[in-house]
């Protein structure tokens, strides 16, 4: 008799119910759809192990079947939708508004397999790759994301988060940055187009090594989060826009399994 196997990266019950209603409805024209629990535990399995997407065991649905779910779910900006959905809740969850007044900035650089867009040099890290450039809420959850070649300098970047975080969020006042984004005249180009203060956190002079700095550690803390994820130890995938939808999803494993552990 065939049973069915766990892992740890599935969905749990309580995960799946505030999951499952944010999803599209499922067509009623063609095949019987795919058990989509099942293609979120793939998604889930790949991201939380590292795996490559042909590899996935066979007790998923093939393999072609969940990457061409990711992907069209990526290119409908669904897996967003239930990250913000979920971030939502996880704030009201803890005591926050829905939307934040505040963001704190940073950017890594990973490296990249071979090939793929979006690479570049850099220097200052030597690290041939991409930056993934975050904005990030005091709880330390992701606001948004945007995936650049390396090469860029931290300042031309947070460019692009801005104008992200402007289409989102209205409720904005201060964003929170390292030095770097005190360059290029940024903080008077953020405050000339949204009216808001970019203020950069200053290490205390003197300070050698590591020092942790107000605000800043929130979002190196959001980094470590991600770094529990195998598929995030480096870049893999093909395209910023795949790199992009893998961080949300790492994110909504995160913030799933903290609000079924809730009575929200």
């Amino acid at each position: 008799m065939k049973t069915e196997i766990k892992y740890s990266s599935d969905l749990t019950s309580r995960q799946w119910q505030l999951i499952c209603q944010l999803l599209p409805r499922p067509s009623r024209l063609g095949r019987r759809p795919i058990d989509r629990r099942r293609i979120i535990n793939a998604v889930l399995y790949v991201v939380r192990t590292g795996c490559q997407w042909r590899m996935l065991p066979r007790n998923f649905p093939n393999w072609s079947t969940v990457y061409n779910v990711f992907w069209r779910w990526r290119n409908d900006g669904i897996w967003q939708k239930i990250h913000d959905a979920l971030r939502a809740k996880t704030r009201k969850a803890a005591g926050k508004k829905s939307t934040p007044t505040v963001a704190i900035v940073d950017s890594q650089s990973i490296r990249t397999a071979e090939g793929g867009e979006e690479r570049g040099y850099d220097a200052a890290k030597k690290i041939t790759g991409r930056k993934r450039h975050v904005a990030v809420d005091t709880l330390g959850l992701l606001l948004t994301i945007v995936v650049h070649a390396a090469d860029w300098q931290d300042q031309d970047g947070a460019e692009w988060v801005m104008e992200k975080l402007g289409e989102q969020y209205k409720r904005i006042k201060v964003v929170f940055g390292d030095l770097a984004y005190g360059r290029g005249g940024l903080p008077e180009w953020v405050m000339e187009t949204f009216g808001w203060i970019l203020q950069t956190v200053l290490r205390p002079v003197g300070a050698q090594g590591f020092d942790v700095l107000p605000k800043r550690w929130i979002v190196e803390r959001t980094f470590a989060w991600l770094a529990r994820h195998r598929r995030q130890s480096k870049d893999y995938e093909k395209t910023a826009a795949s790199s992009e939808a893998i961080t949300y999803i790492a994110m909504i494993r995160l913030m799933s399994k903290r609000l079924a552990k809730t009575n929200y």
